[in-house]
């Protein structure tokens, strides 16, 4: 079993600054209300708990010939040996993408289904994947 960070470059750090700010400057701008109502500030916690949850809980792990991965509450696994192309430096606009940053691998498994993942260390995962699946076409 071998684990993969996530890479946690980009976007991800501003919003996860903004998300932490926003609740603090809020209650600052009416801390009268949160004074007498302290319950009214639990709900602007809600959104900096998810964003936090999520970047600190997302990785991969290959395990029995299968790929893992996690990303807050997006969670799965799929055979590598199902695997048909990686593609490297890429990013993927939509579909399944439990990842935090931008030119990761997009990985096409079965017949038309797709992945986006962004480890720290692309060459690393695709050399790791090649060892379980020689026949993975590397694409860049």
């Amino acid at each position: 079993m071998k684990i993969y960070k996530a890479n946690r470059k980009g976007y991800i750090r501003y919003v996860l600054i903004g998300v932490m700010v926003f609740p603090i400057i809020i209650f600052f701008l009416d801390m009268n209300t949160f004074i007498e109502k302290p319950f009214g500030v639990l709900p602007l916690f809600i959104l900096p708990i998810i964003i936090l949850w999520i970047y600190f809980d997302t990785y991969y792990k290959i395990e029995n010939n299968e790929l893992i991965y996690r990303c807050g509450f997006v969670r799965g696994k799929i055979d590598i040996l199902s695997f048909k192309e990686v593609l490297k430096g890429k990013t993927m606009w939509s579909g399944l993408k439990p990842a935090l940053a931008t030119k990761g691998l997009v990985i096409k498994y079965n017949k038309y289904d797709e992945i986006y993942i962004a480890p720290e260390s692309n060459d690393e995962m695709i050399s790791d994947l090649l060892k379980i699946n020689p026949e993975i076409k590397i694409s860049e």
